[in-house]
């Protein structure tokens, strides 16, 4: 009666090198996975423009309804800004999900690709390798909601509230007729309780609050756009 085959013996580390990989096996592996990492990366990034068309196309809406007569109240115009900050919202999640496959993908561009443009096999980290496989296995996302907010309201959502503001403005002076002074203005800008002085107010917080977030994530270094992100510093991958 034939013995039952045994296992082989040792930890698996040593069972998988017992046939190591090859030099051209592991940089195959490693374009192949640099290719569906791209991939995803595309995916993502295409999902980004549907909501900043989603925002300008609520604007135009917006804007053709208040402006169609001058009955029609200037608050439709304030209400477009919170329905522009949703969709804000809504990309700034989607641009967090792209971040995660960007960095992987400029993760082995920087260290893996240039080092064989340059002739130089070197990388630039030397546990960029550790640093990506603890991603694969426990994925982080590389930026706050924050950072990711800002990212997007600096690049596209700025201008957006921008035409709103001065659309909501230009209503203002023109509608019902055309406003003699300023105080005739700020008069028209009252909505119920609320008086002309304390809605623009409120207006220039909003303001003052969007400009310093759009200066603020313009200036984090790696975060300041989509593009020249770089994953040199990887403190950022750490679960």
């Amino acid at each position: 009666m034939a013995e039952p085959e045994r296992s082989p013996k040792g930890s698996p580390e040593e069972q998988f090198e017992v046939d190591p990989l090859t030099r051209n096996e592991y940089i195959t592996a490693l374009v192949h996975y640099y290719r569906g990492e791209r991939s995803r990366a595309d995916a993502w990034r295409a999902r980004l423009d549907p909501t900043t068309n989603w925002a300008v196309a609520t604007t135009g809406a917006m804007l053709s309804f208040t402006f169609a007569s001058p009955d029609q109240s200037h608050v439709s115009l304030l209400l477009a800004n919170f329905l522009v900050l949703i969709f804000l919202g809504f990309e700034a999640r989607r641009f967090r999900y792209f971040d995660v496959w960007r960095a992987r993908v400029r993760m082995i561009e920087e260290n893996f690709f240039i080092p064989i443009i340059r002739r130089n096999l070197v990388s630039p980290r030397s546990d960029w390798r550790e640093s990506m496989a603890r991603d694969l296995d426990h994925p982080t996302f590389k930026i706050s909601v924050l950072e990711a907010v800002a990212i997007r309201l600096r690049f596209n959502y700025i201008w957006i509230f921008a035409a709103i503001s001065l659309a909501w403005l230009a209503k203002l002076s023109v509608h019902p007729t055309h406003a003699q002074s300023f105080a005739q203005v700020m008069a028209r800008m009252e909505i119920g309780p609320l008086t002309g002085r304390e809605v623009i107010l409120g207006w220039a917080a909003f303001w003052v609050a969007a400009v310093w977030l759009a200066i603020w994530g313009g200036g984090r270094g790696r975060h300041g756009d989509e593009v020249h992100g770089l994953e040199k510093e990887i403190e950022h991958w750490k679960t």
